[in-house]
């Protein structure tokens, strides 16, 4: 399988797509449809994200390998530090790199409510990104990025500089955090790269289909709606059809808008719903052909 970095440069225009593990192993088997439902649709690559403190690891691994292997795409493996020790993370590397995994997401992940600071061994992902590279240099490592500034950052600035650092540990690449304003996304590529991070950004993209969806999606990403989306929200949020037809029409112009304006592969956050990734590649069944 080929590496993340090296696979979408074989395309002109290309989408990847996010997926998540089960919770329960009684729902592994429906976790797994859906995600081969989205491979079938043959994405540049697909990621797998990992629980908070990274209770469903085990499962991350298995879907990432089974992506690869049997759906014959480029697959990812969400690693997540801040609750794990030394040990687990060797023994997580060690898994991946038996298993076949190149490619690897490099996150700090979130601190879980109740959990002692004093049992952190990694405490930043430029630590974890380090700690990759040192087992293994030939990894293929990506990172997350905040297009509206982390949540924690005290500014933009300051975000910007501890990504630096972290690319330059050894990241080959960065996905942002969702928005659902290009221009603020064009205006923070303008930032990263007057700061040096000049290693290839996918934007991440996720498709709003329904109202409930809105309040814990800002809420987890820390970013804004702008005018367009609400009155969006405002009319169609009622109805779940019209919804989900104009969620995914709004998710499909920004795609557009970001191929039309020189970014090659957008990331979407798929909420492993096959039916909104396939809507999505047959609205750009002719651009990504």
């Amino acid at each position: 399988m080929m590496k993340i970095n090296e696979a979408v440069g074989t395309y002109p225009y290309s989408v990847s797509f996010e997926v998540f593990p089960p919770k329960k192993k009684e729902n592994m088997d429906s976790v797994v449809s859906a995600a081969k439902r989205i491979a079938a649709l043959k994405p540049a690559f697909m990621s797998v994200t990992y629980g908070a403190g990274g209770g469903t690891s085990d499962y991350t691994i298995e879907i990432t390998k089974d992506l690869q292997n049997e759906m014959g795409v480029p697959a990812m493996a969400h690693l997540s530090c801040i609750t794990s020790d030394r040990e687990t993370i060797d023994r997580q590397l060690t898994r991946m790199k038996a298993e076949g995994i190149q490619n690897i997401l490099a996150l700090r992940g979130d601190i879980p409510e109740g959990f002692s600071p004093s049992a952190i061994n990694y405490h930043h992902a430029i630590e974890l990104v380090r700690k990759i590279k040192e087992f293994d240099p030939d990894f293929c490592i990506a990172g997350a990025c905040y297009p509206e500034t982390h949540p924690e950052a005290d500014s933009m600035q300051e975000d910007i500089r501890f990504l630096k650092e972290k690319v330059d540990a050894g990241m080959d690449f960065l996905i942002t955090q969702m928005f659902f304003d290009n221009p603020v996304f064009y205006s923070y590529m303008y930032q990263l790269r007057e700061a040096g991070i000049m290693v290839p950004v996918h934007p991440g993209i996720m498709p709003i289909v329904n109202k409930a969806q809105v309040k814990r999606t800002l809420n987890l990403a820390g970013c804004q709606l702008p005018t367009r989306f609400r009155r969006i929200l405002d009319t169609f949020g009622s109805s779940r059809e019209a919804m989900r037809q104009a969620g995914i029409a709004y998710a499909t112009d920004q795609i557009i808008d970001l191929f039309a304006n020189g970014f090659k592969t957008v990331h979407v956050y798929s909420m492993n719903d096959p039916g909104v990734a396939e809507a999505i590649m047959n609205n750009l069944s002719k651009i990504i052909m």
